[in-house]
């Protein structure tokens, strides 16, 4: 039986001590790769040869990075995974040849074992097989999420105790996992267990968390493990703490100075060894002072503390992660992912997202959903009734259905007033026909300026 061709890369870097060092690591990770120093140079090859992913400074002698990417995606269909290497990128050329189709960037100075571990995601080996499942999930491409990722392969390793904190709906679960996903090689052996302490009632509570033997309450036919006795080897994830009862919460503080839990009906200590990760979207500190939380449980659990910002706070997120979800909506219900319009764009960076990514995700699912058209446009992102559709009205103001009428609104009146309210030049400016022009300014309660006419 042959053995299975080892991944086949491009590396496109004029710097010579550079290019040598990324071709010695590449080779270490049994990786081939042809590498050029200039675009042109790699034009031609990447045209020709069936390449696994493609590594390209963005700065380059003649044909830069970008071009050369425009290049390629005038010429072919399907392009392999680009990777840009960049010591002069900036958010807004990152989330630009994100949009392009660009896989991923990296910024100089950079860490090899990084780039590897990008590499890992997009093109695995069977040597990386491994670190690709580790890393298959990104967090996002801002600033801010990229540290917090970059710092989760030295938090997995070293830390036992971390507490993360953010508004609900930000992905703290998914950071807890992916920490859990570096911790060890097996890690994916090994039990994840999480438990929303909000969701569980204060009396059942502490049978949930250290489980019961048989015969200790009514209805406790048999001996089970709680939560805690489950994630022996790998990692509880108690979320939203800041919702455990106080009662509750000595007992939690002794079973993790102890590192032994007693079952409920049961006299016999049970030795766990876990590794803790807390989560809530309330003040403990502010808690704490208010005696609503233990201080030496606040302690305890703030040994590393983990800050996930919301999605308004990162807004070069929120259009990566929507075409995540569209692509992800694509492969769940068949069929090409869908497309949003600029108006959509817009809109989706400046609404506040109270809801953080639970929010964009359901309001992406249920455009993909309920639309027909292969780019959508905002109407599709709207929560309206039957009944509201007919007679223009919306929802609250906080609602996202109105605060993306509005947007529509305003950039509709923007696009007829720049083309003089000329209704054929507004429409193909907007990329809708007159009729469907004339349909959303009835809709949108938009009169026509009688002193400019409303010409066809």
């Amino acid at each position: 039986m042959s053995k299975p061709a080892r991944p086949f890369l491009c590396l496109v870097e004029d710097d010579e001590i550079m290019g040598e060092s990324l071709c010695d690591r590449f080779a270490l990770e049994g990786l081939r790769v042809d590498w050029y120093q200039s675009g042109t140079d790699a034009l031609r090859a990447i045209a020709n040869t069936d390449y696994c992913m493609v590594i390209s400074d963005i700065r380059l002698p003649g044909l830069n990075g970008e071009e050369l990417f425009e290049k390629l995606l005038a010429e072919k269909k399907t392009l392999p995974p680009f990777i840009f290497i960049t010591g002069y990128g900036s958010i807004d050329r990152a989330v630009r040849l994100l949009k392009l189709g660009a896989a991923d960037y990296i910024s100089k100075p950079f860490d090899l074992d990084l780039l590897v571990e990008k590499i890992c995601k997009l093109c695995p080996s069977p040597k990386l097989e491994a670190a690709a499942v580790k890393n298959s999930n990104s967090l996002g491409i801002s600033p801010v999420m990229r540290g917090i990722e970059e710092g989760i392969p030295k938090l997995a390793r070293l830390a036992s105790t971390i507490l993360i904190t953010g508004e609900s709906g930000v992905g703290k679960e998914h950071v807890a996992l992916l920490i859990h996903r570096h911790s060890r090689e097996e890690a994916d052996t090994l039990p994840f267990v999480p438990v929303n302490c909000g969701a569980i009632t204060e009396t059942l509570l502490e049978s949930e968390l250290f489980g019961y033997e048989k015969g200790a309450f009514t209805g406790a036919a048999r001996t089970r493990k709680g939560v805690i006795e489950q994630a022996h080897g790998g990692t509880l994830f108690l979320d939203e703490i800041g919702d455990m009862p106080l009662p509750m919460q000595v007992k939690l503080l002794r079973a993790i100075q102890e590192r032994r839990i007693v079952r409920v009906g049961g006299e016999t200590p049970v030795p766990v060894d876990v590794r803790l990760i807390c989560a809530t979207n309330r003040d403990l500190k502010k808690m704490v002072e208010e005696g609503t939380f233990r201080e030496d449980l606040y302690y305890r659990i703030h040994v590393i503390r983990l800050r996930i910002p919301p999605l308004r706070e990162r807004k070069e997120d929120i259009l990566w992660f929507a075409q995540l979800f569209l692509r992800q909506c694509a492969e769940q219900h068949g069929g090409e992912a869908r497309l949003i319009s600029p108006l959509v764009e817009r809109a989706l960076l400046d609404y506040p997202w109270p809801g953080n990514l639970r929010e964009l995700r359901h309001s992406v699912e249920r455009a993909c959903i309920l639309s027909p058209q292969a780019t959508l446009e905002p109407v599709a992102f709207f929560d309206e009734t039957p009944g509201r559709q007919q007679t223009g009205e919306v929802a609250g103001e906080d609602s996202l259905s109105a605060y993306l009428r509005s947007c529509e609104r305003k950039y509709i009146l923007q696009a007829l007033e720049n083309n003089q309210w000329h209704f054929g030049h507004t429409s193909a400016s907007l990329g809708i026909s007159r009729k469907n022009l004339w349909e959303k300014m009835k809709k949108l309660d938009i009169q026509i300026d009688k002193g400019k006419g409303g010409i066809e």
